[in-house]
């Protein structure tokens, strides 16, 4: 439902701010939409459903609809990436996310966790080309398992966790995480580290280094050491004394859509003059 909101209500007919008749009318569309028997509800008769279709079948060929996107995301995504390629990209960013798991090196080898964890009734499988990862076949929810608890793993999407990797870091190195957040990348070099050296965890949101120093003692990762960016006393500090730099710096973060649906209706387009833009001469 929220991440075709906008396709739904096109077809209910309706418009935000929803109210609760609203919503049913919404909710009918889905229904019809997924082959689903009505219920005998009153809030939703009648419902016509061969209109519904019909609306659908004509909505459907406009990506903004077929996608349910803002129309300024449109916009930018064919700025960005030309016709065609957007719409590809677009259509994968709607298909569910699947769970990925990493490894916690630190506590457990990958196939230990495999079998820890089928012990608990998850099942896992490995994903060729990515040396820590484990795919769920089937959603389940990993939180609630001693294995997570212990911090023998962090789900990560299988891209995110090559990028540590080619970060190439070494024991006893000294490691600067710019944008950490709240550390899936950061918990990563603390593993491939060995625990041994220094990792320092940059960003300018407190409440997300926090976040990282609950995952890290999960974790068991103790190399790690947050900073604050409250001004750029706290970055110029660190010139010339790193071995690596990870710089994952802000943007726009329409690539969570695929994960987190609703992304799309609290992003505003004034944020995205907010971000810097590439050097064209680049």
């Amino acid at each position: 439902m929220v991440r075709y909101k906008r396709l739904y209500a096109e077809i209910a007919e309706v418009k935000a701010p929803f109210s609760r008749p609203d919503l049913f009318r919404m909710w009918a569309v889905w229904a019809v939409l997924s082959g689903i028997k009505l219920p005998d509800w009153k809030q939703i008769e009648p419902t016509p459903e061969r209109r519904i279709k019909g609306r659908f079948d004509e909505l459907s060929k406009i990506r903004k609809y077929r996608e349910a996107i803002p129309d300024w995301i449109d916009e930018l995504g064919v700025e960005a990436l030309g016709e065609e390629l957007w719409t590809q990209e677009i259509a994968k960013l709607n298909e569910p996310a699947e769970v990925i798991l990493r490894t916690n090196t630190l506590k457990i080898t990958k196939e230990k966790l495999r079998k820890k964890l089928l012990d608990e009734g998850i099942v896992t499988e490995p994903i060729k080309g990515y040396p820590l990862a484990l795919k769920l076949p089937e959603r389940a929810n990993v939180f609630v398992t001693q294995s997570f608890k212990d911090g023998l793993f962090e789900v990560q999407d299988a891209s995110s966790q090559l990028v540590a990797e080619l970060l190439d870091v070494k024991p006893g190195q000294r490691v600067v995480d710019t944008c950490a957040g709240a550390g899936g990348k950061s918990l990563h070099l603390a593993a491939l580290m060995e625990n041994k050296g220094q990792l320092i965890s940059m960003d300018i949101y407190g409440s997300k280094l926090k976040e990282l120093k609950r995952r890290a003692g999960r974790n068991g990762a103790h190399n790690i050491e947050p900073r604050e960016i409250t001004s750029t006393k706290v970055i110029k500090k660190l010139y010339d004394s790193a071995d690596r730099v990870l710089i994952d710096a802000p943007c726009t973060g329409l690539g969570v859509i695929r994960r987190n649906p609703d992304t799309k209706w609290k992003l505003q387009p004034d944020f995205w003059i907010k971000l810097p833009r590439p050097n064209k001469r680049s």
